[in-house]
């Protein structure tokens, strides 16, 4: 984490450089960039088979991220303009950076509350209930998609697949059906919130979409969540499973940090709202609550008092989802590398010129499924396709719920596959993808309808 601070201070001055440099070779025709595209195909075929092979994602990516730059400097060195490349990669680490202060923190913060039993008292007072099958598919479902905008998708449908996992013990059919149904609501839940996944988080700190404006999609995000729920309904048999009588209490200060978390989230949106500051250093800044409390947490312990527990906040951050934060770094790296080879630039021409902007969107959500939506929206990002304040929400609605069309698609559908225990296959999840595909049109038709005003206004 050391390193980290002279790293950002030594990008700042290049900022201007990198964006205005116009001395970019075009690869695209040249051995360089065939290459290259080879070696990221070859690099995402291994991230696709991480569930088969346990390969972890982020070793190929990084690797093809050092590998693309390389030849990209080999070339710009050859023709002597090194500088050129140099400074394109500065910026590229910017972006990551940024990027990685931010979801270091939310991850820090999720940690802590995990550990402190936040999301396990909530899970045993669903499991208490004793709700029936049909009660716990809905109510799982819209926790999910109410929790996933402030705490990301990818936690959401942990923390929902571990309850349905508890009080759906025996019952394949219906662990199977609600994975899917959280998966969806997760990632529903998660495209109205500039919080609720990477692709949204990376829009807001573009500057492209304010924070307010995210919300003209809860309606259409709604939609998306309720027609398959609607549908996947009637195949769960209206049953009741055994209650669970089980006790958990949260440890001392989780209430408090969870708290915290919040605040932490209104400091980072008023940082960038109000002082026109990067949304990451709010979070940082929020950091410092959780760091604050922690000291006191650890000078309240006490191996005699059983409601005390030592708190270690460099802990929390140790385990981070660093795979995960370490396969963004390869992924922003190496789309980045492309992009500045000029392959970025022929495929927003034949997407968002040839098709048009709300194809070219539709299909952003379409590929998402396929490739995962994180490199598709850097992507979009990096093409920067001249689109309306409404055609940038859709492109948002589309990378978000579009990787629910597959469970590959998202983080929390390759999350969920790990922790079910075989009951959430690929396939069983593909069994649905005709509700969910009905829903992810529906979901596009309402915000077409009700923010059709927000297709005149331009960014």
């Amino acid at each position: 984490m050391n390193k980290i601070l002279p790293i950002l201070i030594g990008l700042i001055p290049s900022i201007s450089f990198a964006t205005s440099d116009t001395s970019a070779l075009d690869l695209t025709n040249h051995w360089a960039g065939y290459l290259a595209v080879i070696l990221f195909v070859i690099a995402y075929a291994f991230v696709m088979l991480e569930e088969f092979t346990h390969f972890r994602k982020s070793k190929p990516v990084i690797l093809v991220a050092g590998v693309i730059w390389g030849i990209i400097g080999w070339v710009y060195a050859s023709k002597g303009i090194p500088h050129a490349a140099e400074a394109a990669l500065r910026h590229n680490f910017l972006e990551y950076a940024e990027l990685f202060l931010f979801l270091l923190v939310a991850m820090t913060y999720i940690e802590a509350m995990r550990e402190r039993l936040v999301f396990e008292k909530l899970k045993v007072w669903l499991i208490s209930k004793g709700f029936s099958y049909r009660q716990l598919f809905w109510l799982t479902g819209f926790i999910a998609f109410f929790m996933s905008p402030i705490a990301d998708n990818l936690t959401t449908a942990l923390v929902m697949g571990a309850v349905v996992l508890a009080v759906g013990a025996g019952n394949a059919r219906f662990i199977s059906i609600a994975f899917v149904n959280i998966v969806v609501a997760a990632n529903a839940g998660g495209a109205f919130s500039p919080f609720g996944d990477i692709t949204t988080l990376m829009v807001w700190q573009k500057g492209l979409v304010d924070f307010q404006q995210f919300f003209s999609l809860f309606l259409p995000s709604l939609v998306n969540f309720l027609i398959p729920a609607a549908i996947m309904h009637f195949a769960i048999k209206n049953e009741k499973p055994q209650a669970i009588d089980e006790m958990v209490d949260i440890k001392q200060g989780g209430i408090l940090i969870t708290f915290l978390f919040l605040l932490t989230i209104a400091t980072a949106v008023s940082f960038h709202n109000f002082l026109h500051l990067p949304p990451a250093m709010g979070m940082m800044t929020g950091l410092s609550y959780l760091m604050i409390v922690s000291y006191f947490l650890k000078r309240n312990y006490s191996s005699d008092n059983p409601f005390s527990e030592k708190f270690d906040i460099f802990r929390k951050v140790s385990r981070a989802e660093w795979d995960t934060l370490l396969f963004f770094f390869g992924v922003i790296v190496s789309v980045g590398g492309l992009g500045f080879m000029g392959y970025l630039a022929l495929v927003s021409e034949a997407m968002y010129v040839q098709l048009g902007a709300t194809y070219a969107n539709v299909l952003v959500g379409i590929l998402s499924a396929i490739v995962d939506n994180i490199p598709v929206m850097f992507a979009v990002l990096t093409m920067t396709p001249d689109m309306s304040l409404g055609q940038w929400l859709l492109v948002t609605l589309t990378a978000g719920v579009g990787g629910s069309l597959l469970s590959i698609g998202s983080a929390a559908g390759v999350a969920l596959m790990g922790q079910s225990k075989g009951y959430y296959t690929f396939v069983s999840h593909l069994k649905w993808i005709w509700a969910i595909a009905l829903g992810y049109a529906a979901s596009i038709l309402v915000h077409l309808w009700i923010n059709s005003a927000l297709f005149d206004v331009p960014i």
